[in-house]
């Protein structure tokens, strides 16, 4: 296991919140229901040693059938190879709709690291397996095809949740996700979702770790399983969530859409449970046990 320290480095933007590392999965890029502007005003407003990508960054399947490639997409792209020129470490763990890095394991863009799945080591000697988690759906691994049909039921409850925010933020309403209501009240969705984290789990006793931080299903959160931390990001396309881990060792759901607008007041405090010390945070890239 090839165990690097973490790189520290001073953010430009005296604003920003420094954090020890953040999570980020599913964003999307290349498709309309991608809300890639929140994004680029959480990057600026978070700062950390160490970034995980977890996962469906770009979306391969949606730049197949049609392009779309707006500039806040390629800023996003931007800003996180700025990051990484920084001195920030960037793990680039691929999903399914951008299956196509899976070919670049063990390599480098513009210093952003691309691998299979990695083990995040903590201080306090608990570690985490970080895998976007699609391996793990049996739709995706054996009806493809099915797959794809519901991507697009999806595509079009995602602009559904567009039309519908756009007349909340006219009524000066907060955003609020009609596509994630809708999933969470479908009782096949949240029996999946139940499968998924239990599936996820067993996984992460398999590597004989003592978490799990995933993405995949859009779904955001951190939950303790049988004695095995859960921890899922959520998406940057209908709930604008990351997951956060403070200095002081909290792990953390951001909840982006509906932040107050000055970073300083952001910090909330952890789910019940969740606090763990240390600061030295480390990753072993590609190891698994």
């Amino acid at each position: 296991m090839n165990v690097q320290a973490t790189p520290a480095f001073e953010p430009t933007d005296s604003e920003a919140l420094r954090v020890r590392t953040l999570f980020i999965s599913d964003i999307h890029l290349g498709t309309r229901g991608s809300q890639a502007d929140k994004l680029l005003e959480f990057l600026r407003d978070y700062d950390a040693d160490l970034i995980y990508l977890v996962g469906d960054i770009v979306d391969g399947w949606q730049l197949k059938s049609g392009w779309y490639w707006p500039q806040s997409h390629n800023d996003v792209v931007q800003k996180l190879l700025r990051k990484a020129r920084k001195g920030a470490r960037v793990i680039y763990v691929p999903g399914n709709h951008d299956e196509f890095m899976r070919d670049f394991y063990g390599t480098h863009f513009g210093g952003i690291e691309v691998v299979e799945k990695t083990i995040h080591l903590s201080a306090d000697g608990r570690r985490y397996l970080i895998i976007h988690g699609d391996l793990f759906d049996v739709v995706i691994r054996h009806a493809r095809w099915l797959a794809l049909l519901g991507n697009h039921a999806y595509d079009l409850a995602i602009l559904l949740n567009t039309y519908f925010n756009m007349a909340r933020r006219l009524l000066r309403l907060p955003y609020w996700s009609l596509s994630r209501w809708i999933k969470l009240k479908v009782k096949n969705a949240v029996n999946f979702i139940g499968e998924f984290e239990r599936t996820l789990s067993d996984e992460a006793r398999r590597h004989h770790v003592e978490g799990v931080i995933c993405g995949h299903i859009h779904h955001a959160v951190i939950r303790e399983l049988d004695g095995l931390i859960y921890v899922n990001c959520g998406d940057w396309v209908e709930s604008c969530t990351a997951v956060v881990k403070h200095f002081d060792g909290r792990l953390e759901i951001i909840h982006w859409a509906n932040q107050p607008s000055h970073p300083a007041a952001r910090v909330r405090s952890a789910e019940p449970g969740l606090a763990m010390s240390g600061t030295n945070e480390q990753s072993a890239a590609g190891a698994s046990q």
